[in-house]
């Protein structure tokens, strides 16, 4: 069994992997998106936002080339302004947003898409409106979205996609967190098998854990260094997503 010490030793050694492009293929999922002017803040963060609530058990890449076929058509782009979408008939909607397939559930991704349009439109008017009501701190924002107002935001609310959303919102939309050393990492399939390859959890409670369990487990193991949980986020997706070809020496 390793100590603290070696596995912390190997979250390192992976992070400089990830940077050098040790890992294999290491171009995310959210990468396919427009090229939005510094205008164009709010629909940005849309962008960033709507579909994250969408990708519940599906493949990322398809879903993120979806969004983005779905912005560059002039047809169903307006799905991005979210008080279009929060106004716009169920059918209409319904309609923009399966023509790309960025929904396959005909009702029930509409239904999520358009009640966090709604819940942002009804209580801040925009996106941004929601970022500076919780004066961009990411502890106030997840006590709004987690707690306070859970249910208007389907999906978007559970813990690994609030914090991997969080985390993107910084890297791709722009946006500078306050207290973002508290985004916890999201423990999907790959994050449990690199969790349990690594030893910070083991195979018998992979099967039991709760992905709130692991993530105290990965923050407990980096209290002290200077890695933040969801740094190791993307290293070690993308480790397990090409099938662990990077071997430690």
């Amino acid at each position: 069994m390793k100590s603290r010490n070696e596995i912390i030793s190997r979250c390192l050694i992976l992070l400089e992997a990830y940077h050098l492009g040790k890992l294999g293929q290491t171009k995310m999922p959210e990468s396919f998106s427009p090229n939005f002017s510094k205008k164009e803040n709010e629909l940005r963060l849309a962008y960033f936002t709507l579909p994250m609530s969408l990708n519940y058990q599906r493949d990322s890449y398809k879903l993120w080339q979806s969004a983005l076929e779905t912005y560059n058509d002039p047809q169903t782009a307006v799905v991005f302004n979210v008080k279009l979408s929060a106004a716009s008939s169920e059918e209409k909607l319904r309609s923009y947003l399966m023509k790309h397939k960025i929904a396959l559930q005909p009702n029930k991704h509409i239904n999520t898409w358009q009640r966090i349009c709604k819940t942002i439109t009804e209580n801040w008017g925009s996106a941004e409106g929601l970022l500076e009501f919780t004066d961009f701190d990411f502890l106030k924002l997840r006590e709004v979205i987690q707690i306070k107002f859970k249910k208007g935001f389907p999906y978007l609310s559970g813990p690994k996609i609030f914090n991997y959303w969080s985390y993107i919102i910084q890297e791709y939309g722009g946006v500078s967190l306050k207290n973002s050393e508290f985004i916890e990492i999201a423990p999907d399939t790959h994050i449990t098998k690199c969790s349990v390859i690594l030893e910070v959890i083991s195979k018998e409670e992979s099967e039991y854990l709760s992905k709130d369990e692991v993530s105290k487990r990965w923050r407990k193991l980096l209290l002290g260094t200077k890695i933040n949980p969801i740094d190791m986020h993307s290293p070690l997706w993308f480790w397990s997503k090409n099938n662990f070809r990077f071997k430690f020496k």
